[in-house]
């Protein structure tokens, strides 16, 4: 039951409560009584059909169509389906996304790991080890390089790396 079904039926309690405690009736006939009871019960379906047309609406291969039975309509049961299907594909794309998300950060540490060894080594001096992990980074760099489809950046990193070594000599 909605929140709008239940204000509904705190109203319609509070009225007959009123009602029978001044020893009235709120309605004078039951034609008046079930009058307004099919009213509630037209806006319950009105409000569960804009549900469905709002849910409708959020899956991208219902979009455009009609509520109903006939045709291009689509019918309750079948947006409801192609609903669950759709969540059920976005939590796995969901799911894919957190894994790449998760490949990414294990290579960033990765890397950032490797720059602090890189300055740990140049400050303390450390020549051979500093040449070792410059390599090791070059060759870190060309395959990050081969992984984004151009080669350009393996190249500048040999052209940075022999800068390293002609340093490293004098």
């Amino acid at each position: 039951m909605s929140d709008e079904e239940r204000d509904i039926d705190i109203e319609s309690d509070d009225d007959e409560s009123l009602g029978a405690a001044r020893g009235e009736f709120q309605f004078a006939s039951q034609a008046e009584k079930r009058a307004h009871h099919n009213a509630l019960e037209r806006k319950r379906r009105d409000h569960i059909k804009d549900s469905f047309c709002s849910l409708r609406d959020s899956v991208p291969s219902l979009q455009g169509e009609k509520v109903g039975g006939g045709g291009a309509k689509a019918s309750r049961a079948q947006i409801l389906k192609k609903a669950a299907d759709y969540i059920e594909f976005m939590r796995r794309k969901n799911s894919a996304h957190q894994q790449d998300i998760d490949d990414l950060k294990k290579q960033n540490n990765l890397l950032e790991n490797q720059i602090r060894s890189l300055e740990k080594t140049k400050y303390t001096g450390n020549f051979a080890a500093m040449t070792s992990n410059s390599q090791l980074l070059t060759s870190k760099a060309g395959s990050l390089g081969e992984f984004e489809g151009s080669g350009s950046e393996s190249s500048d990193s040999e052209g940075s790396n022999s800068v390293c070594r002609k340093k490293l000599k004098t």
